[in-house]
């Protein structure tokens, strides 16, 4: 039975696969983008890191995460997790062996399906 953050004060409905498939996929964008554009610039690599860490870490939802600096509506939620993942994704195509990439576009595609409840609840978010 998955883990469901849900009740009382609205918090959103994140199972644990959902958490777990996300932070995977956050961790390999975070890897593989500024290992594919190290050899283009190298500052556009470090830049790369500081947004996809940096954007998640200081807009949140409200009722989504326990931490976060400015409230967004859940919309924006929704569009930085789908930038995580398509960084991971494109990034390894680019950076790695197409059998890994193969791996990481299916576990992105596992996110988005572990996703929709969240996306959701994140959708009626102001």
């Amino acid at each position: 039975m998955p883990n469901q953050r849900t009740g009382p004060g609205g918090r959103s409905p994140d199972s644990r696969l959902a958490s777990i498939l996300r932070a995977s996929s956050e961790l390999i964008a975070w890897i593989a983008t500024p290992w594919a554009l190290w050899s283009s610039s190298i500052p556009l690599a470090i830049l790369s890191v500081v947004v996809l860490i940096g954007l998640p870490t200081v807009f949140t939802t409200p009722g989504d995460k326990a931490h976060g600096m400015i409230p967004v509506p859940g919309v924006v939620t929704i569009a930085l997790v789908l930038m995580e993942l398509a960084a991971a994704v494109i990034s390894s195509w680019s950076a790695w062996y197409p059998g890994i990439a193969i791996v990481v576009s299916v576990l992105a595609v596992a996110c988005v399906v572990a996703e929709i409840p969240r996306w959701r609840w994140l959708a009626t978010q102001r």
